[in-house]
């Protein structure tokens, strides 16, 4: 697993991709109350290779962050980055969006 982006190295374009899909801006919306869950518990109904490569996306992009704890992956969102770098854009992003995934 590749390590985050540090705060200063999350870029803009990259967050608001990670933000414009739908089943995204899902896991995103449910991790916003700051707390951690499991990989799974977020999947929904897509197929893994699908939720790996959201999962992903978002990480990537410095939106979340993943710790491994055993076998499994724990998903939490990286608010207090987010803010630091672009404040307001996460809330912004999530109070305007109808969340439908």
């Amino acid at each position: 697993m590749l390590p985050e982006p540090e705060v200063d190295e999350i870029e803009l374009p990259a967050v608001l991709f990670a933000l414009s899909d739908p089943f995204r801006l899902a896991i995103v919306s449910a991790l916003r109350d700051g707390g951690e869950r499991p990989s799974g518990e977020l999947a929904g109904d897509t197929p893994k290779s699908t939720h790996s490569h959201h999962l992903r996306t978002l990480r990537e992009a410095g939106v979340t962050r993943t710790r491994q704890v055993g076998t499994r992956c724990m998903i939490s969102l990286r608010a207090d980055a987010l803010h630091a770098r672009f404040p307001g854009l996460l809330d912004a992003v999530l109070t305007a969006t109808p969340v439908t995934a």
